[in-house]
């Protein structure tokens, strides 16, 4: 048997706001939005590329939601988008504004550095070494 996580479900404030930043800031792809009611979207996006999961802009319906919105995880690094090229990565997102809350730094691992979306979501962007 082989499993995969294809989408998870990110709380967002407003559906237009969300699609612009994952768009335009991180260049993201648009995959679908689609109206289900007066106030209820479908809206899907994904990293360029087609590996890995999809995301769910899920705008929040209630207060208690509402509430989550940034802070999914208590602030402990959320999502963790790995890239081929780190360097062309990196200076796009200085060049569109990205917070980043540390320096970029090299791990075992590969390179890799924390930033926060538009909510105040950590994510890790990492490439990997080979």
């Amino acid at each position: 048997m082989t499993q995969a996580i294809a989408m998870f479900a990110l709380v967002v404030r407003d559906y237009d706001e969300a699609i612009a930043y994952f768009t335009d800031a991180l260049g993201f792809d648009l995959i679908e939005d689609t109206r289900q009611s007066e106030t209820k979207r479908w809206v899907v996006v994904a990293p360029p590329g087609g590996r890995g999961a999809r995301m769910l802009l899920a705008k929040a319906a209630n207060e208690r939601q509402l509430g989550r919105i940034g802070d999914q995880t208590g602030g402990r690094v959320f999502l963790f988008l790995e890239t081929d090229d780190f360097d062309e990565t990196y200076a796009r997102y200085v060049k569109a504004n990205v917070r980043f809350i540390e320096a970029p730094r090299n791990e075992v691992f590969g390179k890799v550095v924390v930033f926060e979306d538009l909510y105040g979501n950590r994510w890790d962007l990492v490439e990997r070494r080979q």
